[in-house]
C-alpha cells in the first residue's frame, strides 16, 4: 500500500475524478509549532495560527504536542507516545474512520506529518498516506473555513507496529542497523542544542533525515530507487532488521516513512536521544564512526 501521495493525485481524489480509484480521504493538518505560540481550538488543544489563514478544504487541525504526544515525565523523552484514549479522541474529532483513507500533511518539512502517519499505523489504521511535499507543494484551493466533520469511529489498537525501548535500541545497534536521524553535527557530538549530552547511541549509524528529500523541492521525498540506494549504502536491504531514533521521536518517523517508500520496514525508538541521554548510566559515543 502506498505511504505517500502526490499533490496531483490527492487533488484527483478530493474532486472525485473518474480516473481516481480512491474515495475522498479524511485530511489532517499537523503543522507544528511550539505549543506556547498556538491558540486554543475549543477542544482543549492549541491550533497553528497558519491553519486559520489557509488550509486544504476539509482538513482538520491536529496538534503534535498535545494530541500526537503524551505528557513529558522523568525518563520519557520529549515526545512520549500519546495516551491511546487522548489520541483516539483527537482522531475521532477529526473524523477519522476505521477502513477509510486518511491523508496527513504539514508545512512541508514532513516530520510532523510522518509522526501522525506512524501513530495511526501503530494504532491500527491501515490506510494512511502523507502528502508528498506538504502544504508547500500543494497548488490546489485553500480555505480559512474550519470544518466540523461528523465524529469518526476510529478506536486505537496500540502495538499494531512494534517499538524499541532503550535496551532494545542498544541491542539492535549490535545485531542489525540502528539509524540516527538527527543532523551529522549532533550525531558526532559537535553540538547539542537541546539534550543533556552530545553524541549518539554506541553502534548507531548516522542517517540525517535531510538526505531523504530532494534539493529541488525540499520536503518532497527522493524516488524510491534513490532512497533504496541511500539505505543500501548504510548496510540496509529488505531483510535487514532496522531501528530508527532521533532527538525526540518525531524526525525518526520521517526516516521510517522514507524507508517504507523504499520498501523497507523499520522500528521506532520513541524515547530517542532525549530519553537515552537523560540516563547517566547509558553509554555515549562521539565522532563520525558508530563506536
Amino acid at each position: 500500500m502506498a505511504v505517500i501521495v502526490s499533490p496531483t493525485q490527492l487533488a484527483r481524489e478530493l474532486t472525485g475524478s473518474p480516473s481516481s480509484p480512491h474515495t475522498p480521504p479524511t485530511l489532517l493538518d499537523v503543522r507544528w509549532e511550539p505549543t506556547g505560540s498556538l491558540r486554543p481550538q475549543g477542544h482543549g488543544s492549541p491550533r497553528h495560527p497558519g491553519y486559520d489563514a489557509a488550509h486544504l478544504p476539509g482538513a482538520v487541525y491536529v496538534d503534535l504536542d498535545t494530541e500526537l504526544a503524551g505528557p513529558v515525565g522523568e525518563g520519557t523523552g520529549r515526545h512520549p507516545l500519546p495516551d491511546p484514549k487522548v489520541f483516539g479522541a483527537a482522531m475521532r474529532r477529526a473524523g477519522v474512520r476505521q477502513g477509510h483513507p486518511v491523508v496527513v500533511y504539514d508545512g512541508g518539512l514532513g516530520w510532523a506529518a510522518a509522526r501522525a502517519w506512524w501513530l495511526l499505523r501503530w494504532a491500527g489504521h491501515e490506510d494512511v498516506r502523507v502528502l508528498d511535499g506538504g502544504l508547500a507543494a500543494w497548488e490546489g484551493p485553500l480555505t480559512g473555513e474550519v470544518p466540523r466533520p461528523p465524529e469518526g469511529d476510529f478506536t486505537p489498537r496500540p502495538g499494531s507496529l512494534p517499538v524499541l525501548d532503550a535496551d532494545g535500541a542498544a541491542a539492535l545497534a549490535r545485531t542489525g542497523v540502528l539509524l540516527d536521524a538527527r543532523s551529522g553535527e549532533r550525531y558526532r557530538g559537535e553540538v547539542e542544542p537541546i539534550d543533556r549530552v552530545a553524541g549518539h547511541i554506541p553502534g548507531a549509524v548516522s542517517a540525517p533525515t535531510t538526505e531523504n528529500t530532494t534539493e529541488s523541492a525540499p520536503g518532497a521525498f527522493r524516488p524510491a530507487a534513490a532512497l533504496a540506494a541511500r539505505f543500501a549504502a548504510l548496510g540496509i536491504d529488505a531483510d535487514t532488521e532496522v531501528g530508527v531514533y532521533c532527538g525526540s521521536g518525531v524526525s525518526a518517523a520521517h526516516e521510517i516513512l522514507a524507508l517504507a517508500v523504499a520498501g523497507i520496514d523499520a522500528v521506532l525508538y520513541p524515547g530517542s536521544w532525549s530519553q537515552w541521554s537523560a540516563d547517566p548510566s547509558r553509554p555515549v559515543a562521539t565522532g563520525p564512526e558508530p563506536g
